[in-house]
Formats: structure tokens, sequence, C-alpha cells
């Protein structure tokens, strides 16, 4: 198993032939009714997502192309020296174990995984039973915040990964669970250490009835550090006693670990990245909480099912590293420096911003796995919207700016609470539908003007798009949806030769912050940093 340079391959060199006829496709020529139901592949398991690739730029010579890429540059082989734990985190000198969470005691490929003589998957599955039955003690009221009180609320202090994946999945089953009439708790977050973060939050809660779920690795980040103490005064002024009020997620080596301040503690390590942790407490104990250890476990089947199709070397069986192929081809060879996540569901209102995280933060690199600067383009920029929302805001861009860039659609059959409205003959979720259809058709083909002396009626068409698509969004579909993106950004970090699990690009502001907030009367030595920070009062 060798890691290579992207354009140190033969597979480059190939697909550089090929990008001058790629960007010349013609969609018109390309797109027919038979290509878009052929152009399918799914990830299978109690329920189905499917990935359709009909509407983007390749055809079978490209296709073949991006197959000879995968195998020469062993991506399969790479994929499951992660699950059976190898050292592919380079940067930190991690292994990479999210998938474990999902798969069981063993690995996806029937592997146990150990470091230190402690069985990995062993000690995974014991803290998710420990989470679960927590969780259910509190949906119950065996466990409250006082004799005869229940919890009714919940509130997760984090930021990053700690915030951004599980406020998502939290947002996104918000309405599956009340169409199934399963009981909820409320939930929000508190992430940033803008003091309104928290103020709102707190103002907004019967703190007599509120569990804070504290969410930190380190135990030392700081934003989330102050933000606990700033709930922890707010508890106290209102009477209560915070440790009464407050569950922890961190590291086993972590200040937070096993302190009697918390009502428990829960665990997970280092091979457990921030952005990739919502498979962990970090997300499944407020997931828990809020909608039941079911509905998690319904999750994390899911994920699973989605980690093991990742494992086909047919990319034309493998939806998953498909679409990371793909993208490779758009972002190196037809020069798109950006894509798009467009669900058409307002559950996934926040998975576009998860997904920034994930993929920004994962592939967005300049230097290769050795530390030597690429020649090539990495990640791309990733941004999104709910539709039909963002027909109504950048859509314009998308469909005549100067810029290509290819456009990822998620859909579903049904609404997930299936409480719907008929109006001129159609239900709404029938009229959401009808925007996703209109678009990717728009996109692929466009539209010429009628008028020629009139060309911002143009639509120039050529505009690449993929669709995600499932029945309806429960804990399943959304575990195989996260699972999905998770290990496309995993394969084309393996294709750029970067390391797709540190990140070190995020350190040096927190370290000149650390300067400002200790800099005292002489000043952090940085005069143009001092400069700014006596700009804005600090």
């Amino acid at each position: 198993m060798k890691f290579t340079d992207f354009d140190k391959t033969e597979a480059y060199k190939n697909l550089s032939n090929l990008s001058e006829a790629g960007k010349k496709l013609d969609f018109t020529r390309l797109m027919s009714p038979d290509r878009v139901a052929a152009y399918t592949a799914a990830i299978k398991g109690k329920e189905t997502l499917v990935y359709n690739w009909g509407a983007k730029k390749v055809d079978d010579k490209i296709l073949a192309a991006l197959q000879s890429l995968a195998d020469e540059t062993e991506l399969i082989d790479k994929y499951q020296a992660l699950l059976e734990g190898e050292l592919i985190n380079t940067g930190e000198g991690r292994k990479v174990l999210h998938q474990l969470l999902r798969s069981g005691a063993k690995s996806a490929t029937g592997k146990t995984v150990s470091h230190e003589s402690r069985d990995l998957g062993e000690f995974y599955q014991g803290e998710l039973a420990r989470f679960l039955s927590f969780a259910e003690k509190v949906r119950s009221g065996e466990l409250g915040p006082a004799p005869g009180k229940s919890f009714t609320a919940l509130a997760q202090i984090g930021i990053g990964g700690s915030d951004l994946g599980p406020r998502a999945l939290c947002i996104a089953l918000e309405n599956w669970a009340a169409g199934e009439g399963i009981k909820t708790l409320r939930t929000e977050f508190i992430s940033n250490v803008d003091p309104d973060d928290p103020s709102r939050v707190t103002a907004s809660l019967p703190l007599d009835q509120t569990l804070f779920i504290l969410v930190s690795k380190s135990g030392t980040t700081q934003e989330t550090l102050t933000n606990e103490l700033f709930v922890k005064e707010k508890l106290q002024k209102a009477g209560l006693d915070p440790a009464k009020h407050m569950a922890a997620v961190t590291s086993e080596t972590s200040p937070l670990a096993h302190n009697p301040g918390y009502l428990d503690s829960f665990y997970f390590d280092d091979f457990i990245g921030g952005r990739y942790s919502s498979s962990s407490a970090v997300g499944g104990l407020i997931l828990s909480l809020a909608y039941g250890s079911d509905t998690f476990r319904a999750f994390l089947e899911g994920a699973a099912a989605a980690d093991k199709a990742a494992l086909e070397r047919d990319i034309l069986r493998n939806p998953i590293l498909l679409d990371a192929l793909i993208g490779v081809w758009e972002r190196n060879f037809l020069g798109c420096p950006s894509t798009a996540i467009l669900p058409y569901s307002q559950a996934l209102s926040r998975f576009p911003a998860h997904l920034q995280q994930l993929d920004m933060e994962s592939n967005g690199k300049r230097v290769n796995r050795d530390g030597k600067p690429l020649a090539y383009a990495t990640g791309p920029i990733v941004f999104g919207e709910s539709g039909t929302n963002g027909q109504h805001s950048f859509y314009q861009l998308l469909h005549q700016g100067t810029d290509i860039i290819p456009l990822q659609f998620i859909g579903f059959k049904e609404s997930q609470r299936r409480d719907d409205f008929t109006l001129d003959g159609s239900t709404s979720q029938g009229k959401l539908n009808a925007n996703l259809a209109a678009q990717i058709t728009a996109f692929a083909l466009g539209r010429p003007g009628t008028d020629p002396q009139n060309a911002n009626k143009d639509f120039p068409g050529q505009r690449p798009s993929s669709l995600l698509y499932g029945e309806r969004l429960s804990p399943w579909t959304l575990g195989a949806l996260l699972a999905f993106y998770e290990n496309k950004v995993m394969f084309q970090g393996f294709i750029w030769n970067v390391n797709s699990f540190d990140q070190e690009g995020v350190q040096l502001g927190k370290v000149l912050a650390q300067k400002v907030l200790g800099k005292g009367s002489e000043g952090s030595g940085d005069p143009i940093l001092d400069a700014y920070s006596d700009l804005l009062g600090v």
C-alpha cells in the first residue's frame, strides 16, 4: 500500500488527457430517460439510500478512467487499513476509528481493533451501552434534577465537531419523531463564546428541568469552558446545584473525567476526531436523550450500512466511492472551485453547515501527508441551503454565473410528519419534489433565450448535479447520509494524498487569541495584534 501525490499517478495523466473533451461534453446529447434510470447505485439495508449521477458530466470513458484511478491509488485497501486500526492520521500519530463506533465490537471487515492491549471495539460498545442506559433513565423519569422532578429540556455546550454535527442531526430528526409519536425532550445548543448565545439559551429554558451536556474531548476548550461557567452561574443564581444538571462527554484523561461535578461522564478517545464524532456520545447522548435509544441505534445501523457499502471495489456499485471520484474529476480536471449541498428537506437545514466543517477542515490542505507542498487543487469550498429556500437566494449565480459549481441534491419521497396540504391538485411535498426535479433538469439542460437582444434570459445549462434520495428521512437514512459524506471525504483525501484527520489550520488563531487575553499593560509583543485588539476594546 503506497501513498503517492495525485499528479505522480498514471491515472492523473489519463484524466488530464480527457479533461478538454470532458469540459465539452454536451448534456443535451448525454441526457436521456434511460441514462437517468441506469446511472444509479444504492446503499441497502433496513431502508435504502439511492445515489443518481445521471446529470453528472461523465461518460463511460471517463468512468473507466475513474475506476483506474481508484484501483491505482488503492482506495479500498487504504480504507480497509483504516477500518482495521492502522495508523492513518500521520499528522497526530493516531488511528482513525469513527466507523468502529457503529460496526459493533469488530471492524466492518470483521477484525478486532486494539491499542496498548485494549480492545477498542469493546470499549466503544461499553460506552454506548452506558450512555444509552443513562438516556433511558432520564427519559423515564428515574433520573431527574430533584425528587419527583423530570428533565424536560436539554442543552449541549460544545463547539466545532461537538456542536455542528449533533445540532444538525437533532434538528433532522425532530419532525420524524413527532410524526412517529415519539416522546421528545426539547434540545438547544450553546457553542459561541459570544455571551449572547448562552444568555439567549438559558433565558429560554426552564433551568430547574434542564440537563446540560458539556462536550470537550480535551476538557480545556476555551469557548466551551467559558460557556460552562456562564451556565453554572445561571443555575446557582436560580438556587440550583449545577452538579445535578450536568453530564460530561470527554476523554478519560481530561480534567472533566471522573468528576463529581457531573451526574455522569461518558468517554471517547483521540482516535475519534471532532468532526467525525457524531456516532459517539458527542452526538449519541443528546440524540438518545431527545428521541430514545432505539432512535440512535437505528442511526448507527444506517451509518454501518454505508460503511460496508463503501468497501465495494466496482465504482458503479459503490455510490460513495463514485461520488468521491466524480468530485475529484470536477475539482481537478473541470476546474470547479466549489460544491453546493442542496437538501430539499427543511429537516436538513443545518446539514450543509456540518458538511462545511467535515469537508473543508479535512481536505483543506496545501501539503501532502509528508508535509511537502502540493502542485494541484485539493478540497473545494462547500456551502449550501435547504430547498426551496435556496432557489430564492443564491441559485441565480448557480444558473447564470461565470463559475460552474457542481450541485449535490438530497431529497425524499415522503415528508417526515406525513402532515400535508393540497392546493391546485398537488400536495406541499409534491410541490417540493417538483421543484427539485425541475432544478436538476434546468441546471443540466438550460434553455436558450427567445430574444437575441435580451441575453439575460439565456440559461446555458451544462451545470452538473447528483441526487441522493430515499423514501423518508429517518434515523437509518440519516446515519447512511452522514457516513456517505464521511467516507466520501476520506476517499478524496486518499486521492489527494493529504491527511484528512488533523486540523492544524485552526490552531494559530487560538494561540494569538490567548496572547491578546494575556497581554496585560505591556501588550502581547505583536504590534499588529495589539492594534486590532485595541480597536475592539480587548
